[in-house]
């Protein structure tokens, strides 16, 4: 097996570390990572200027670009072979709710699924630094044994959040459905020393809603959340609403 690792907290975060030492056990591990932090750029693509790759260790890449920047120049460029797999990770900090819109790691694997390569984005549930990489990574390798062997329906891609516990206290895995967040007060307003105003986004704690079945409702209870999602947008339901508008 050949995996690509990426992710959105840099090149050199303990949860990439983490997640490349145990992969390596079972596969033939490359990681192409972003030089520093690149959290919550979403799905973007430099395009208005050039990229640059460094190799700082055996099968070790930094880039100066985004997650799906590393995704698109390891797999076209970097790689001396097509990855059987894409894992983007482990970030530190939840991936739930309406927050996969914004996170670079789950639009990495996204990117994979776009060109055709299974996927796992994976999160490490912590609002500090996080202790238990290792747990989680021992979840994404074994969640990735299952990709590997079972496949991944059409256009799908797996987003896995493991709460940060010791292995032994993570309770069994469930599969769940994308939550709500709660959306309340998250910009600070205020002036600087020379009298200018300024805003800071995301500085107050978010919440979620506690839907059962969610990959909130999951994690909150010490489960390992894996939430399929797919690539194709498009809200089926509402279409038959759309065409009785007959927009001329």
């Amino acid at each position: 097996m050949k995996v690509l690792i990426t992710n959105d907290d840099g090149v050199h975060a303990p949860g990439l570390t983490a997640l490349a030492k145990r992969m390596a056990e079972m596969a033939e591990v490359v990681v192409v990572a972003p030089d520093r932090e690149r959290s919550a750029v979403g799905h973007a693509l430099t395009l208005h200027h050039p990229l640059r790759a460094a190799r700082i260790a055996d099968n070790i890449y930094s880039v100066d670009g985004t997650p799906t920047d590393c995704v698109n120049l390891g797999i076209h460029s970097l790689l001396s072979f097509r990855p059987d797999l894409v894992v983007s990770g482990i970030n530190r900090g939840a991936n739930v709710g309406d927050d996969v819109t914004y996170s670079g790691t789950v639009a990495a694997a996204f990117e994979a699924t776009l060109m055709g390569i299974p996927a796992i984005a994976v999160s490490l549930v912590t609002r500090e630094a996080g202790t238990n990489y290792e747990a989680a990574a021992g979840c994404a390798a074994r969640i990735a044994e299952h990709v590997l062997q079972k496949g991944l329906p059409p256009d799908t891609f797996l987003n896995v959040n493991v709460p940060d516990l010791p292995a032994e206290l993570l309770k069994v895995p469930l599969i769940t459905h994308q939550g709500k967040r709660s959306y309340k007060g998250t910009i600070v307003d205020k002036v600087d020393p020379r009298g200018r105003s300024y805003y800071w986004i995301g500085t107050v704690d978010l919440s979620f809603e506690d839907i059962p079945g969610s990959d909130y409702h999951a994690v909150s209870r010490g489960h390992v959340s894996i939430t399929p999602l797919h690539i194709d947008l498009t809200n089926y339901a509402s279409i038959d609403a759309l065409k009785a508008w007959e927009v001329r």
